[in-house]
């Protein structure tokens, strides 16, 4: 994929360059959460999926994880949902994703606690970890941090949504409970992050998913 500005960005970089696309560019965030899904199903559809877990929180890589869910329902891959956040909390784009999947009646459930994980993860061959991306800055806290836990133990090939949750983007440092990831989608770059050695072990093998931009003449955004 032909690039006008860094393919290697930061986590401060990559939150300036959402920004632009939003306000300087003006596409909206559900075209650029239906592009990234898009892309990230592609990606995960490459693995040859018998059956896929979505486990989605409450932002924007949350969101991410649900268009995944609707567009692996279209191709005809059996697919469940766990929301661990109360739908009222979602991001606005997130929420949009989530009423979708919802009336689409694709499986879904919601729990705050993710106390129901182990059960619902069990079968599935491969577990999409939507839970946190780039805006993370420290360990993660109850219930996000049982949540890896369980990912992690539940046997299945996981696969990241822009970076495996936990892990830091920009130094490849897990800050505690962290996936283990055999595929990590990245949207629009790399991070760092994803290049050292810590974060290999974490991310696996790991593949830029594009947003659907335009080239970026004005490089006034990055800073």
């Amino acid at each position: 994929m032909a690039l006008d500005w860094p393919n290697l960005l930061t986590a401060n970089q990559s939150r300036s360059l959402d920004a632009y696309a939003l306000n300087g560019l003006g596409i909206p965030g559900l075209v650029l959460m239906e592009n990234a899904g898009r892309g990230l199903t592609e990606l995960l559809l490459a693995q040859k999926p018998d059956s896929v877990a979505v486990v989605a929180g409450r932002g924007n890589n949350g969101g991410d994880g649900l268009v995944i869910a609707r567009h692996l329902d279209g191709a005809g891959i059996p697919v469940r949902v766990l929301l661990l956040a109360e739908p009222a909390k979602l991001s606005p784009d997130c929420a949009a994703n989530w009423n979708i999947v919802w009336r689409s009646q694709i499986p879904a459930q919601v729990d705050p606690s993710g106390a129901s994980l182990p059960k619902f993860l069990a079968g599935a061959d491969w577990v999409v970890d939507a839970l946190v991306g780039t805006g993370l800055t420290g360990p993660l806290k109850s219930p996000l941090d049982a949540a890896v836990r369980a990912i992690n133990a539940s046997g299945a090939d996981i696969f990241s949504v822009d970076l495996p949750s936990g892990l830091n983007a920009d130094t490849g440092e897990p800050m505690g409970d962290t996936i283990r990831a055999r595929v990590t989608g990245t949207m629009a770059c790399l991070k760092p992050g994803l290049l050292t050695p810590r974060g290999r072990e974490h991310a696996g093998e790991v593949s830029v998913v594009g947003l659907g931009l335009p080239r970026l003449r004005d490089k006034a955004w990055l800073v």
